[in-house]
């Protein structure tokens, strides 16, 4: 991905100023890791007269794949269609509107300690970027940037093959942006608007991506003719908050309009109260629902498989009544991170009697997990391939064998509810599989009979009366005596 900025100047307000606004030395050629790669700002030209930035994304296509691109809520539809051939690398997206914000994040916010008086100057600027999915064609480029102040836009169709005119076009356009702004101003539209046209994001919407969009549309949006296709878009299309933006969107224009401050128009809601019940999130929800679990087995000793950056171990930390909390999990960063979060480091000696972090699979029978009251696999079988799933039923429930076995997975008929989950999809890009109620019983049932234990059935999160709730957990709590004979013992290698 390329975007090239450009402007002109003179011998009392050179061009090179531009590099005072950017942070960025033109003398220099810089790189900046981000999470799918590594950004490069280099000056292809820097005189008084002229000056020129380019802003170079190289996209790592396996961290992109490995970070989730394409799968599950949020995900590009490009990248799903073939997981490492795709446009990402090669044109504009909201990849470069990250790249953009992280590595000129001092001149979107419009701060210059060294020259205070630059970022506030309008200045001849031209914007260029050789590939930009527009999905609008270039009646909607500009649709959206003609009303933003600039003398010239110009979209030009890129052809599917410059050999084969009669194929058409292709749906990007090099886009030529000129006129007189503030740089500021000019990159906050940018950020914005490209991942509009692309009408794709490469990462999960979250509500504050709400003050997000707010904050760079300051100045601009709220005026603006195409603010609803431009919240929605930006948004993902998610309902709930593309209204919310729209609805602050408006109040910022009725104060406008009204010479006041959005604060006194919407003063109906004393602050000091929270007159709302916030939404619980659901790994909250999850979590309270184990611990509940594991106090009414009354565990003391207890295993978290697959504690992953170990949440569950901290809140077990926490409550004396558990005596030994071990975390296992066959990833080493997970653990690495898990440590971090606990602070094993500088836990003080009693404390740190009390855990331990093992690195393991469960896809093979361990003699440190004997012995213990509970264990607890929570959003651990969905990563397993289904074949794997015989050879961790025996390494929990044949070897190991806790009183308690708690296991939660998502209730995959709940998925409807999610508003940006696309049909078909899962809720984790490594999901190997989500099951409905009725299988996941199934095999839960099926595994406490081979092994001898009873099971209930636990709903966690709003038990909704058509699809059920968003996680459902079985407890798993050992007979009083073993069964007679184990028939599902592997033989020796088994197991692995």
């Amino acid at each position: 991905m390329f975007l090239t900025i450009s402007t002109t100047g003179s011998p009392e307000r050179p061009a090179t100023d531009l590099g005072y606004l950017l942070h960025k030395h033109p003398g220099k050629t810089q790189a900046f890791s981000t999470s799918h790669g590594t950004a490069h700002v280099f000056y292809p030209e820097a005189t008084a007269e002229r000056c020129t930035a380019a802003l170079l994304l190289e996209v790592d296509p396996v961290a992109l794949v490995r970070r989730g691109q394409g799968k599950g809520r949020g995900g590009a539809p490009d990248a799903a269609l073939a997981q490492y051939v795709n446009d990402r690398p090669y044109a504009a997206s909201s990849l470069l509107a990250v790249a953009l914000s992280g590595v000129f994040r001092s001149a979107l916010k419009g701060q210059c300690t060294v020259r205070p008086e630059l970022p506030e100057q309008e200045r001849p600027l031209r914007v260029e970027i050789p590939a930009l999915p527009a999905r609008g064609g270039p009646e909607l480029v500009h649709r959206l940037f003609d009303p933003l102040g600039w003398d010239l836009v110009r979209a030009e169709p890129v052809p599917l093959d410059e050999q084969f005119p009669e194929w058409g076009d292709s749906r990007y356009v090099r886009l030529v942006l000129e006129g007189e702004l503030k740089l500021a101003d000019a990159l906050r539209q940018l950020y914005v608007l490209l991942p509009v046209l692309d009408d794709a994001k490469h990462y999960w919407i979250a509500p504050d991506e709400v003050d997000k969009l707010l904050r760079a549309g300051d100045g601009w949006l709220a005026a603006h003719p195409e603010n609803g296709l431009i919240s929605s878009r930006y948004l993902a299309r998610h309902k709930r908050l593309t209204q919310d933006a729209l609805e602050r969107l408006e109040l910022v224009r009725l104060a406008e309009a009204d010479g006041s401050e959005v604060e006194e128009l919407d003063n109906a809601v004393d602050e000091n109260r929270d007159t709302e019940e916030r939404p619980v999130p659901l790994a909250v929800q999850r979590r309270d629902a184990i611990l509940g679990a594991l106090r009414s087995a009354g565990a003391q000793r207890v295993l978290d498989l697959g504690c992953g950056q170990g949440q569950l171990v901290q809140a077990l930390l926490k409550d004396p009544a558990y005596t030994e909390i071990v975390g296992m999990d066959v990833s080493m960063r997970a653990l690495n991170l898990a440590a971090k979060r606990l602070r094993l480091e500088r836990m003080g000696e009693r404390q740190s009697t009390r855990v331990r972090l093992l690195q393991g699979s469960l896809a093979y029978t361990d003699k440190r997990l004997a012995g213990y009251d509970a264990a607890v696999l929570s959003e651990v079988i969905e990563h397993l391939d289904p074949e794997r799933l015989p050879a961790l039923e025996y390494a929990v429930f044949g070897s190991a064998r806790p009183r308690t076995v708690l296991v939660t997975t998502p209730n995959v008929e709940y998925n409807v509810r999610w508003e940006t989950l696309p049909a078909g999809q899962v809720r984790h890009g490594d999901h190997r599989f989500e099951w409905n109620r009725e299988e996941f019983r199934a095999w839960a049932g099926a595994v406490a009979q081979r092994h001898g234990y009873g099971v209930a059935y636990v709903p966690v999160g709003d038990d909704d009366p058509e699809v059920g709730p968003p996680t459902q957990m079985a407890v798993f709590t050992q007979a009083a005596t073993d069964p007679d004979t184990d028939t599902d013992t592997p033989k020796e290698g088994e197991a692995a």
